[in-house]
């Protein structure tokens, strides 16, 4: 790839800070010297040098989506502030080549004062759009922001999920060539984030994107490249999958082999189940104690498991018809529930238990040969699992103003504390060629609040775990 292709080049960058102990060594640091030299006296400085970035380089190419990782004060968040131009570099140079977008810190570009109109248009206007691109803009960046009357309303008011809203919604409207976010779609609620990874998905096809975050596997699912940041330098660069795996490592080892992220869980397990533990519904109970004659099998530790704050409880929310979709609407889905397999409907569910989901459909034509699927993803859009009913099942005549439905029962995993989604597609044809009447994204969305350690996307039951000395050792 020739050199025009370069969207940002980060050549050589060190980034000091000087660190004052006293507000008045800054002022003794801005008068001594002079002072000394008048002096003949042999001057000091009066405070210490932080090194926020030590020699950084590298090169980020048209139509790559590059992460950065790293802890906390490891200079990510600094980098980005230069490359963005917020921060000046001590030493080195930096060269960016397009209209950027970024989205950094929290409400960084905006005025609380002004209210979030206002705060569209300066804010835009500074990204390079002209008022007349803003005017036209408008209504389509308040409708992907979704924060109805609040738009009139200064944004201190705002929360800190609205203030995420409008500031993607406004760098999702002007056009930029490269996009840099810094950890801020961690505030966004579930149906906002999924919409802005639907966005990011569709804008790295072609363009650049900076991406920073603690999450290695945000990292490895969005990234074609990674950076790992430690102490303000670069300590390893390559496939987001090799870098994210000797990051983990590093960390693993930092904490003697302990685990962070389930450490993390552990804890959150502890603090949400005291709550959510309580508020089980009978579905969830009713779920948990179903008949033996369907249990092919349970983890040998769920009984404790489940009589223990470590029990995957999840809550489920209700079918929302009016989420983002697409398709011909010549048949239509009405309906998505969890039920337990007597075939009552959950409000919670335990992971690992047995669950049937529900796919409700209405036809507005005549359909010979519909097809019913279904996905889970988290919060970062990547698919955990799903299914379909093209392969196992008799074909299906539906006429016109008929309802008709899909059950898939299968055991619920265990998933890690968060939110996740259920997407839903109703097609018409094979799986090769076919026509899709309905495909909804978030139609259902589901809370884990709490979990044993789960080490993966998923946990799934243990049919059994044992640990014994081999014979003769």
């Amino acid at each position: 790839m020739s050199s025009d292709n370069v969207m940002i080049k980060v050549d050589s960058v060190n980034k000091h800070y000087q660190i004052y102990d006293k507000p008045n060594d800054r002022l003794k640091q801005f008068f001594m010297p002079r002072l000394n030299r008048l002096l003949g006296r042999q001057h000091h400085d009066y405070f210490k040098e932080f090194k926020a970035l030590h020699n950084v380089s590298f090169e980020v190419k048209k139509g790559e989506t590059v992460g950065i990782i790293g802890r906390n004060g490891s200079g990510k968040s600094t980098l980005l502030q230069m490359i963005c131009g917020t921060l000046t570099p001590t030493q080195g140079h930096i060269e960016t080549h397009g209209r950027i977008a970024a989205l950094l810190e929290l409400g960084s570009g905006f005025n609380p004062e002004f209210t979030g109109r206002e705060n569209v248009y300066m804010n835009a206007t500074v990204l390079g759009l002209t008022t007349q691109e803003v005017h036209d803009r408008f209504d389509s960046i308040v409708e992907f922001a979704d924060i109805g009357d609040f738009i009139d309303q200064p944004t201190k008011t705002y929360s800190s999920g609205m203030v995420v809203r409008l500031a993607f919604a406004v760098i999702a409207h002007v056009d930029a060539d490269i996009l840099v976010i810094d950890e801020a779609l961690s505030v966004g609620d579930a149906f906002f984030v999924q919409k802005c990874m639907r966005f990011l998905r569709n804008f790295m096809k072609d363009k650049t994107v900076l991406f920073v975050s603690h999450d290695s596997t945000a990292i490895t699912n969005l990234c074609s490249h990674a950076i790992w940041l430690e102490h303000g330098k670069i300590r390893q660069q390559g496939s987001p999958k090799e870098v994210s795996e000797q990051y983990l490592e590093a960390q693993f080892q930092s904490h003697d082999g302990a685990t962070p992220s389930s450490d993390a869980q552990a804890q959150g397990s502890m603090s949400a189940s005291s709550d959510s533990g309580e508020k089980v519904q009978n579905g969830a109970i009713a779920t948990a104690k179903r008949r033996s004659d369907v249990e092919d099998y349970h983890d040998m530790r769920r009984d404790f498991i489940n009589a223990s704050p470590l029990r995957n409880d999840i809550e489920l929310f209700e079918f929302n018809p009016e989420a983002a979709s697409f398709g011909t609407r010549q048949a239509n889905i009405v309906g998505m529930t969890l039920k337990d397999i007597d075939g009552k409907t959950l409000s919670w569910v335990v992971g690992g238990e047995n669950a049937v989901l529900q796919v409700v459909c209405q036809s507005d034509k005549s359909i010979s040969s519909p097809i019913i699927g279904f996905y889970i993803k988290d919060r970062l859009g990547q698919t955990l699992f799903g299914d379909n009913t093209y392969i196992g099942t008799e074909p299906l005549a539906v006429e016109p103003g008929h309802q008709f439905c899909a059950n898939f029962e299968f055991r619920m995993p265990t998933l890690p504390p968060g939110q996740y989604s259920f997407c839903a597609a109703l097609a018409e044809g094979t799986q090769e060629d076919h026509i899709q009447h309905h495909w909804i994204h978030d139609a259902l969305i589901i809370h884990s609040h709490s979990s044993f350690v789960v080490t993966g996307l998923i946990g799934i039951p243990m049919r059994k775990v044992s640990l014994g000395r081999i014979d003769g050792n």
